[in-house]
């Protein structure tokens, strides 16, 4: 209720046990939540995100609830685990080589955020939706309609999406297979001719292409547009060159030139 209060708002289900909002079956707990009406947009990724939280949960209808310390696998809460979780928060001496280079990249944070829901698969692509049990007409690609819409399909290997990394391939002259998860994809995105400032742009392109075709797959599933790949492909340098106007030091390229001479700017 407090983390969610608009998904509370709508429940059809408030102040129920949660023996009420869910059943016992063959494969383990399964949720049954109702509301008043259908979601809306925004209400959809805060109910996936809200699914996925609760997936965490393991459900035992014959035991007693108890605390659980998670930094320690005694389940019980010491000094010294608390300590090292702290130091590891604090020094990133856990963290994935991923998020290092993605938190370095000079780029908006809510670009940052969006990225990082993709490399984590938390996106709510229709078969993330579906698998945290949202009720679906329809599961495939809303842009070729033929697989299920994953993440790993809608960016990198739908026949809508997949020329767009071609062409932005050419520009710097490279080409092969693309790796098959967004998170090696992201990491494999690099332009070896390049160091500094252009390296780093090469990943901040990867962000700005992803998230232009979120936002035009949006569109198609939400405004009933249809997707165009060529606009895509005018929209996502335009990002770009927003970002790296006001991010980049000394960046003072006028967009005309940069839409011209994508070639050189990377």
């Amino acid at each position: 209720m407090a983390k969610y209060p608009k998904l509370y708002n709508i429940s059809n289900q408030q102040y129920q046990l949660i023996s009420s909002v869910g059943s016992q079956k063959d494969a383990g707990w399964e949720w049954s939540f109702s509301w008043r009406r259908s979601l809306f947009e925004n209400e959809i990724g805060m109910a996936a995100e809200f699914l996925e939280e609760l997936a965490q949960v393991k459900i035992q209808q014959n035991q007693p609830d108890l605390w659980v310390w998670k930094a320690d696998p005694s389940g019980n809460y010491s000094t010294k685990s608390a300590y090292r979780l702290l130091m590891e928060a604090t020094t990133g001496a856990v963290e994935d080589r991923t998020f290092v280079e993605l938190w370095n990249l000079k780029i908006p944070l809510k670009a940052i955020v969006f990225t990082w829901r993709l490399i984590k698969d938390r996106l709510p692509t229709r078969t993330n939706l579906r698998t945290r049990q949202v009720e679906l007409n329809d599961s495939r690609c809303p842009l070729c309609n033929s697989p299920d819409e994953d993440a790993t399909h809608l960016f990198f290997y739908c026949t809508k999406t997949l020329p767009l990394w071609w062409e932005s391939q050419s520009w710097i002259n490279s080409s092969g297979v693309f790796p098959h998860n967004p998170k090696d994809h992201f990491l494999q995105h690099d332009n070896r001719s390049a160091v500094g400032a252009r390296a780093r742009r090469w990943k901040c392109w990867w962000v700005a292409l992803t998230w232009t075709i979120w936002k035009h797959r949006n569109r198609v599933v939400f405004d009933n547009q249809s997707f165009d790949g060529s606009k895509v492909m005018d929209d996502a340098p335009f990002l770009l060159w927003s970002w790296l106007k006001v991010m980049e030091k000394g960046f003072t390229m006028h967009f005309s030139y940069w839409s011209s001479h994508l070639k050189a700017a990377f």
